[in-house]
């Protein structure tokens, strides 16, 4: 889950849009060099050189892969407040691919079992030290039970997917404009998240929004773009652009609202809390309130 990486990139809590960079960098990178130079040094190995250096080099490649979706999956991870736990540990399977694959390149330069073994054991360690364990838990947000946090998750998952799809969608048709627009849309719809993240209790008015409005501002997406990228007709942008527009207000206003309740719903405490001291015979003494 949670594998998205966006143009847009994640948002704070009232931010908006913000560059992401890419988890891992330079470090993943270099993890690609030693399967080409193991590759390359066993094509002159015999037959069982041969197959074990180019086994060991097909490893490590897709360990590189997997280290870098795993510190992607990681780092949405890691922005959400609710969040489930990565369903494929990718980064410990990327540890797991490393020591097999250097015990391979170990035997196709003529190691020993044992010493293959050795090599393989230190590299994956080596590998999990470097770029850490993969989320194990599910990440709970304050105050927030079991119950609510499957059903905050869900929606979460579910409205990141959609948003991921209006996106590719329209990074399809390279236009910045676009982009932009779409980037604009997207952090009205984070905000929302934002907001049912900080409030489980908002879902009920958040769920439609979330879901339906949101797989269909996909799914027109995905049909305006396959639209425009055949005839390039002004009129249809113009109408994507106001459907955005029209999305992007009413997610807003939606969102306001949430907070507006939430506001409201904590004066009536307090009145509540009010009257009972009163009834208490207890009187208020900080001096706002007692000018």
């Amino acid at each position: 889950m949670m594998d998205r990486q966006s143009n847009a990139g994640p948002l704070g809590k009232r931010g908006g849009p913000r560059a992401v960079v890419a988890p891992g960098g330079a470090r993943v990178n270099t993890l690609y060099l030693p399967s080409v130079l193991l590759a390359v040094t066993s094509l002159f190995a015999p037959p069982a050189g041969l197959a074990f250096g180019l086994g060991g080099a097909a490893l490590w490649w897709g360990a590189a892969l997997m280290t870098r979706e795993g510190l992607a999956a990681e780092q949405a991870f890691l922005g959400r407040k609710t969040a489930r736990r990565p369903a494929l540990p990718r980064k410990m399977l990327g540890s797991a691919m490393i020591a097999l694959g250097t015990a391979f390149g170990a035997l196709a330069h003529g190691q020993t079992a044992g010493g293959a073994v050795i090599y393989a054991l230190v590299a994956g360690a080596l590998h999990a030290v470097a770029f850490g364990l993969d989320p194990l838990r599910d990440r709970f947000g304050e105050g927030v039970d079991a119950h609510q946090h499957d059903r905050v998750a869900r929606v979460v998952e579910r409205a990141e997917e959609h948003l991921s799809g209006i996106r590719t969608a329209i990074a399809a048709l390279h236009d910045r404009s676009l982009n932009s627009r779409v980037a604009a849309f997207e952090h009205s719809a984070r905000e929302m998240i934002a907001e049912v993240e900080d409030d489980p209790r908002d879902l009920p008015q958040a769920r439609r929004y979330l879901g339906v409005y949101l797989q269909g501002a996909q799914d027109a997406s995905e049909k305006f773009a396959a639209h425009y990228a055949r005839h390039g007709e002004v009129g249809a942008r113009r109408t994507y652009e106001a459907l955005l527009d029209d999305l992007e207000q009413n997610f807003t206003a939606r969102t306001q609202q949430m907070l507006q309740d939430d506001a409201t719903d904590m004066s009536i405490e307090i009145e509540v809390l009010r009257e009972r001291l009163q009834r208490d015979g207890v009187t208020p003494t900080h001096p706002a309130e007692t000018e």
